[in-house]
């Protein structure tokens, strides 16, 4: 599902990787030392305070309104983003 939907060609793209709603991992494409961009973890869920992954999200959108962010709620999402 496309949570925030930002700018075509240059907006940074976020996903939200989740299982039936909860254990959710945020991934970024970014930088790395060789030069290309690759997927990285940047925030996992704790069960203890779910609330802090909503308010890190909305402060993400609320900085960046290019930015792209999708959930996939399925298992293994990460296989879609090409990490498994």
């Amino acid at each position: 599902m496309v949570l925030n939907k930002g700018e075509r060609d240059g907006g940074t793209i976020l996903v939200i990787c989740a299982e039936k709603g909860g254990n959710r991992r945020l991934f970024e494409r970014m930088p790395s030392p060789e030069g290309d961009r690759a997927w990285r973890l940047n925030r996992q869920e704790t069960p203890e305070n779910t609330q802090e992954f909503d308010h890190y999200l909305a402060r993400r959108q609320a900085q960046d309104p290019d930015l792209w962010m999708i959930e996939l709620d399925i298992a293994n999402g990460e296989r879609f983003i090409g990490l498994t």
